[in-house]
């Protein structure tokens, strides 16, 4: 079977193979996107938005085309997917509407008579490898700002997913970018380190496991090459008061199922305090036992397939390990295919294996704790530092957490309110680098000072 390949998860079937890059391929692929950078830098900030904000209305228009796409390709439900396409577009737009704060002069107060200004200008092309738990949505928060301050994008993604990479490639081609501004590579891991080598090549983004980040950081380093990161997580969900214990469950059970369960900020560990904790994992347990394992395509499906029958192995392995080691499954833990169902574990101790993995699939495990202290202590007790959640009625209480976590990311009574204007990205083994927001824009950009008497 070709490296690039659509296997759909839920039935495993092949629907379609393509073909790997030839070497000089990418050699093509590079001088593309280098001409192209010459045209896209120097084409006008404004004239940079139009073609961007087209890109969001083309997602828009061939919404339904590019869902059922992904639920082939990755097994997402369908209305997932809607939202996915959705979320890109909005992403994409926010570029667009905000171009001129992304590519204005910042001026300084500076010391000495005259002025002085920094000014943001691209660098060139840069390699994008984006994974496949989200074909558009990842694309979307690397490519749009990248484009809007001038650069042109390489874009190697999973190999799962090269319909979806075909159909965007085909977007920012009908939305006017010009040619080498956003070129679809099928490159191999080999192929992907000629590129981050090449002159032409000023950066690399890679959202992807630990092992693929350091593996692409390494090359990056030799090369003298800017590197973003955004890897996997572990993120705690820490409950210690609340008002409405059904609607706390609630929100439980949609950060941990919301994309099969398969999405790096997901809340993978449930920390509760010992007063709620019978309750909550009560609730919890009966909630996610009996969310709905099905037809991706369905419209009562919560759970598809995960993405690929090797990612549902892998999972229950880790499920069955953890078992084995001592922990007890509440519910679920019961693999079909590629199937998985709601699974919670609960027993869990530092000495498992299971106490610093990352569960990539519908699996929670919960903690019960004594209070505050404790719950901050687990919850930073991971390699990880992506995101995390705080529900409590005290808001002095969940300020002090906010500040001792150890994270990118802090969510405060609510779960699932992600925004192209909120920055994402992690600490620790979660990543280097911020995505979305204003600063996306800032993480391949020239910061040139100048300074005038």
């Amino acid at each position: 079977m070709s490296d690039y390949a659509v296997v759909n998860p839920a039935t495993g079937e092949t629907l379609a193979e393509y073909d790997t890059l030839s070497d000089s391929g990418v050699g093509e692929a590079i001088a593309s996107a280098h001409e192209g950078y010459r045209v896209w830098a120097a084409t006008a900030p404004a004239e940079r938005a139009t073609a961007i904000r087209r890109v969001a209305e083309l997602h828009r228009e061939r919404r339904d085309e590019l869902a059922a796409i992904i639920v082939r390709e990755m097994g997402k439900p369908l209305e997932a997917a809607l939202g996915e396409v959705d979320f890109a577009a909005d992403i994409t737009e926010y570029y667009a509407d905000n171009i001129d704060k992304i590519t204005g002069d910042t001026p300084l107060d500076i010391l000495a008579e005259g002025t002085a200004v920094i000014r943001r200008s691209p660098l060139g092309v840069l390699l994008g490898i984006m994974p496949w738990n989200f074909p558009y949505y990842q694309v979307a928060r690397f490519a749009a700002p990248n484009l809007a301050v001038g650069n042109t994008i390489l874009l190697k993604h999973a190999p799962q997913c090269p319909e979806s990479a075909e159909a965007l490639e085909a977007i920012y081609r009908d939305a006017g970018l010009p040619e080498g501004a956003y070129v679809n590579i099928r490159a191999t891991n080999d192929q992907a380190a000629t590129i981050i080598a090449d002159r032409r090549v000023q950066g690399v983004s890679v959202t992807g496991s630990e092992r693929a980040g350091a593996a692409v950081a390494e090359i990056a380093g030799r090369n003298l090459k800017k590197v973003a990161l955004e890897l996997g997580g572990s993120d705690p969900f820490i409950l210690l008061s609340t008002d409405d214990l059904d609607a706390a469950v609630q929100a439980a059970v949609d950060a941990r199922l919301d994309n099969n369960g398969q999405s790096c900020n997901a809340a993978k560990r449930f920390i509760v305090a010992d007063d709620l904790y019978e309750g909550f994992l009560s609730k919890f347990t009966a909630a996610l036992g009996e969310a709905k394992v099905g037809d991706p395509f369905a419209d009562d499906t919560v759970l598809g397939p995960l993405s690929s029958l090797t990612a549902a192995e892998r999972l229950d392995e880790q499920v069955q390990r953890a078992q084995a080691q001592g922990a007890t499954v509440e519910v679920g833990g019961k693999r079909d295919g590629a199937f998985y169902p709601g699974t919670v574990l609960t027993g869990v101790t530092k000495d498992m294996d299971a106490y610093g993995e990352e569960f990539f699939g519908p699996v929670g495990v919960v903690y019960r704790v004594s209070g505050e202290d404790e719950a901050v202590a687990l919850a930073n007790d991971t390699g990880y530092g992506l995101g995390s959640y705080v529900f409590t009625t005290d808001a002095e209480q969940a300020q002090r957490i906010a500040d001792k976590i150890e994270a990118g990311m802090v969510y405060v009574n609510l779960v699932l309110a992600d925004s192209p204007e909120l920055p994402f990205g992690g600490v620790k083994r979660s990543g280097t680098s911020r995505e979305m927001g204003l600063l996306a824009a800032d993480e391949f950009v020239n910061k040139k000072l100048i300074r005038s008497a």
